[in-house]
């Protein structure tokens, strides 16, 4: 059983920046492929971007793409999420996914972090 700690959420203004750390307690074997989602009060969560642990190919929502950058510390099987230039609606619970299929949708994944809360406000 794979566990995914998160951290790293807080409230930022419009604009600023934030990186989210995302742990696994075990060593991503070669399928594992992570994915990083959002979800806003009300609504369902979003995809916001997936990454090959091995092999590196990443893929992200246009919604985000040019502002947020995922990358990996391998050592510490650890991958983060930064995000620049966050808007208003950035505001959400953010996870972290693994599962092992390159896939943007959240169902594909079988492991998942406790969430973490990021609020931008203006």
């Amino acid at each position: 059983q794979v566990a995914l700690v998160e951290s790293g959420g807080g409230s930022v203004q419009v604009w600023g920046s934030l990186s989210l750390p995302c742990t696994a307690s075990q060593r991503p074997d070669s399928n594992s492929v992570f994915g990083r989602f959002r979800q806003a009060p009300g609504k369902e969560r979003e995809f916001v971007v997936l990454v090959r642990w091995h092999g590196g190919s990443v893929f992200y929502a246009d919604s985000v793409k040019g502002r947020f950058t995922i990358s990996r510390d391998n050592p510490k099987n650890t991958l983060y999420l930064q995000m620049s230039n966050l808007k208003a609606e950035g505001t959400a619970v953010y996870y972290c996914a693994q599962g092992s299929q390159y896939e943007r949708d959240h169902r594909a994944y079988d492991y998942w972090g406790q969430g973490t809360q990021v609020t931008v406000s203006s």
